[in-house]
């Protein structure tokens, strides 16, 4: 009981007082993830960048400076209201410039058009997709051909998570989430293990193939 609970906060914080413990775990967990997810991605500076599960908004916040060219813009798409709220509050001055744009949304249901974006990142997310093939294929429906796609993990410590309940179904193995991106039209799909800061991780690399 405790476990599923658990794994519904991580997959979908809400204003609670468990989703104001999983905000700060993320916090805490999640900055060197998202760090690193954002510069796996060489984003350039006219580049339209998707994160997909920004939650707090410390990805968005690593992203956000290397947007700077005229035509670079930042998007966010997260499951959780609590989330678009926090991450919003987080990146007020920057989404009344313009530059940034959050969704409340679903992954597999993205208001935006078809091949409209470069470069996508996430981290610590797609084990909580209750369908991994519709999430992939709907991100590559919004990418443009040869855009790049970079998630991060830590593999260990989801392997633990799992292991207690936490998160049901094997959707956690990064082995179901190649075989979801290959099946939906991404090639170059690689899992690579990274160090940065004294914490090793995960990285999986995927192209858009149009």
């Amino acid at each position: 009981m405790l476990a599923n609970k658990l794994g519904q906060q991580l997959g979908r914080p809400t204003k609670s007082v468990a989703g104001w413990m999983v905000n700060k775990f993320i916090g805490w967990h999640n900055k060197v993830l998202e760090e690193n997810a954002v510069r796996l991605c060489a984003i350039q500076p006219d580049d339209t960048v998707l994160e997909v599960g920004y939650g707090p908004g410390l990805g968005l916040e690593a992203a956000v400076p290397l947007v700077a060219g005229s035509r670079g813009k930042l998007i966010g798409v997260d499951y959780s209201e609590y989330m678009y709220k926090v991450a919003s509050k987080r990146m007020k001055d920057h989404i009344s410039s313009g530059k940034v744009t959050l969704y409340h949304g679903n992954v597999v249901a993205m208001p935006l058009p078809d091949g409209s974006v470069d470069k996508v990142f996430h981290c610590n997310c797609y084990y909580f997709w209750p369908e991994l093939r519709a999430g992939t294929s709907e991100i590559h429906r919004v990418m443009k051909p040869g855009g790049l796609m970079v998630t991060t993990l830590t593999l260990h410590r989801v392997a633990y998570l799992a292991s207690k309940g936490v998160m049901p179904g094997e959707n956690w193995r990064p082995e179901a989430f190649i075989e979801a991106l290959l099946a939906t039209g991404f090639t170059d799909v690689r899992l690579e293990d990274k160090t940065d800061k004294g914490t090793t991780f995960q990285a999986i690399f995927a192209t858009a193939s149009k």
